[in-house]
């Protein structure tokens, strides 16, 4: 037993719970020299530098643990996410579809590949994203919106309206900026303003 990599693993743990990032990612980095092939490691240091938005190296850790378990759609779908918030969005759609594809019930990583999509103005792709995001948690109001704006951006207000029934029906707020957002005032009588 390699007591060294489980001290530096628990005091990690510890710091991690205490929301305390810049002594955990001291510990897990002494554990990762205890355990270098650990993409358990990798993953949970990365996520800590993603916490501090230090993008560049949490991408850098996701791509090591990425490799060492290729079959990791969480550790996929961070890296996803790290590329996105760089600005990296076709190598963020890359890395969300990679994720479904592994685990297709993956809800977060069809969300983030339709908001990337959108971002590059390939509202078609995000679309059918956001729409797979939306068949999978039917009660998240951002999936809705912004399947609601992909279908305003394709002109397709019978899609938009659908939305915003739909959407009215669990988070009112976010049928309201919809309706502002998409320059449909037309509809307000839908949800009773």
């Amino acid at each position: 037993m390699n007591f060294e990599y489980w001290r530096h693993l628990i005091r990690a743990r510890l710091f991690q719970r205490l929301r305390r990032s810049g002594p955990a990612i001291r510990e897990y980095e002494l554990a990762l020299r205890h355990a270098p092939d650990s993409a358990r490691l990798l993953n949970s240091l990365a996520y800590l530098h993603a916490g501090e938005k230090r993008y560049a190296e949490a991408e850098r850790l996701f791509e090591q643990a990425t490799r060492r378990q290729p079959g990791d759609a969480d550790a996929l779908f961070n890296l996803g996410y790290v590329r996105d918030q760089m600005g990296k969005r076709t190598e963020a759609i890359e890395a969300f579809g990679q994720a479904v594809a592994l685990r297709p019930a993956l809800d977060r990583a069809w969300y983030g590949m339709g908001l990337a999509q959108a971002a590059l103005g390939d509202h078609e792709s995000a679309a059918a994203a956001l729409e797979k995001a939306a068949e999978l948690q039917p009660m998240n109001g951002s999936a809705w919106y912004y399947l609601g704006m992909a279908y305003h951006t394709l002109r397709r207000p019978e899609k938009v309206e659908s939305v915003i029934r739909h959407l009215h029906r669990f988070d009112p707020k976010l049928a309201h900026r919809l309706i502002a957002d998409a320059g449909r005032s037309d509809l307000a009588h839908l949800i009773g303003t």
